[in-house]
């Protein structure tokens, strides 16, 4: 069985970044879930919905700007991130975490534990 769970840090403001709207989509772009995430950052209704995942080619696509624009910061039109998009493959079973550090002009990510 393979699991995926997800979480955004707001790395401008320092904290944990909530009502970040995402989704999870296949290889296809066919989208599994849509949800957004919680005060702590996290999305716990990703492993509800979707509670195992075959090994394949997922994307996790994050809907930052709009968080941002939501917080009050001022964004160029078009904003310089949109939307961020993980595009990460899945190769066993077991747990893969895909956090998501952002800021308005930047992100990073890794597979988390």
């Amino acid at each position: 069985m393979t699991t995926l769970s997800t979480h955004v840090l707001d790395t401008m403001h320092g904290l944990p970044a909530s009502e970040v709207k995402l989704r999870l989509e296949d290889k296809a772009g066919a989208v599994l879930f849509l949800g957004e995430t919680n005060v702590d950052g996290r999305c716990p209704g990703l492993i509800e919905a979707v509670p195992e995942l075959a090994p394949g080619q997922y994307a996790l696509v994050f809907a930052v700007a709009d968080y941002f624009r939501g917080m009050g910061v001022a964004l160029p039109q078009p904003p310089f991130l949109d939307e961020v998009r993980i595009a990460f493959g899945m190769a066993d079973d077991g747990h893969y975490h895909v956090p998501l550090l952002v800021s308005p002009f930047s992100y990073s990510t890794y597979r988390g534990s």
